[in-house]
């Protein structure tokens, strides 16, 4: 079965039905917008998502209309605006930010079959809410001039004693460490959690600092044995500059829990905005974004992984080897937020 002709045909009469109802739209947002445009609130970077956009208009006719910004501040002004927001469709980054989005009313379910068939269950919200574009693996980075990567194999690792001093990680405000920790309590609980978290603080390198790719140059410089960060930084470093590919080549990348639960996974994703007229055009543009063809190049440029099964990785990432991944429902990461924020506060982990 060619899904890739599946999604295309499925989002082919999502068009023919918005272009069907056009005549007599009086919406807020007006009936050239509604029918033939979607207004997008973007947390990825432009360059990483207008190639895609235009190649669904030349598809189907529908021009996009892009904004992007943090994705903490798209939420605020999603917020904002309420009912008057021109936005149809937003896409950011995190099961976490999803969720808020989500619990704060801003998105609105959205049924497709073809979505159902074509992204796993545990990478899209159970009530239909959102739908995962990517993934992407927080994991491990060794520096193995000190200290032999098999020594740490768990996240559990994390909060060993002997790693006392030799790790480098972003601060408790960052949302990829909060999920990080909502997906320990999912598994472990809070208490066993809020002792892991306490003990992760204590084997803290320095106070947290930068972005992921800071802790990995910090790591390969030595300043700490042990970095964690999500993949598609490592994976733009490998393709980026001749200094970026050098810092990657001192450091190994360690898949954690690979025999028990797996590496824990998160997603980029997208949803339908609540105060949107325009279901119809933005079902068929995140089924655009679900085919394979769609999903190859999506994933090869922000060097994630599909979320379509049927996909196969980038080279890039295929040289990272294929690893376990814990199928955790990511939903359970935006409804434990709250609580992983309160304990990492508990840890003094700032």
């Amino acid at each position: 079965m060619n899904l890739a002709k599946i999604g295309l045909s499925a989002l082919l009469i999502g068009s023919a039905l918005i272009l069907a109802g056009c005549s007599d739209s009086t919406t807020e947002h007006g009936a050239a917008q509604e029918t033939q445009t979607i207004n997008i609130y973007s947390a990825r970077k432009e360059d990483l998502i207008r190639p895609i956009l235009e190649r669904f208009t030349e598809d189907t006719g529908i021009e996009t209309r892009l904004l992007t910004a943090d994705a903490g501040a798209l939420l605020s002004r999603l917020e904002n605006e309420g009912i008057n927001t021109p936005a149809d469709m937003l896409i950011t980054v995190d099961a976490g930010n999803l969720n808020r989005a989500k619990e704060a009313g801003i998105l609105a379910p959205l049924e497709s079959e073809y979505l159902a068939e074509v992204i796993p269950a545990h990478l899209r919200d159970e009530d239909n809410y959102w739908y995962g574009l990517s993934k992407r693996a927080r994991v491990i980075f060794v520096n193995p001039e000190m200290l032999d990567p098999a020594e740490i194999q768990t996240y559990e690792d994390l909060a060993d004693p002997r790693f006392k001093g030799q790790i480098c990680i972003r601060s408790s405000d960052n949302i990829y460490n909060q999920s990080l920790v909502a997906s320990m309590i999912a598994e472990h609980g809070e208490e066993y959690t809020q002792k892991w978290a306490e003990g992760l603080v204590n084997n803290f390198a320095r106070d947290p600092q930068g972005g992921d790719r800071d802790q990995i140059r910090a790591a390969a410089a030595g300043r700490c044995a042990i970095a964690v960060a999500n993949t598609y930084y490592f994976g733009a470093m490998q393709n980026g500059s001749a200094e970026d590919r050098a810092v990657t080549e001192k450091l190994e990348l360690v898949w954690p829990n690979q025999n028990d639960r797996g590496a824990h996974v998160n997603v980029s994703g997208a949803g339908l905005v609540s105060a949107s007229n325009n279901a119809e055009a933005v079902r068929a543009l995140i089924e655009y974004l679900a085919t394979a063809d769609a999903q190859q190049w999506y994933a090869q440029v922000n060097n994630e992984h599909p979320v379509n099964p049927n996909v196969a990785p980038s080279e890039t990432l295929a040289g990272w080897g294929e690893f376990k991944a814990d199928d955790l429902n990511l939903s359970q990461l935006g409804e434990l937020n709250a609580d992983a924020v309160r304990l990492m506060d508990r840890a003094g982990w700032r």
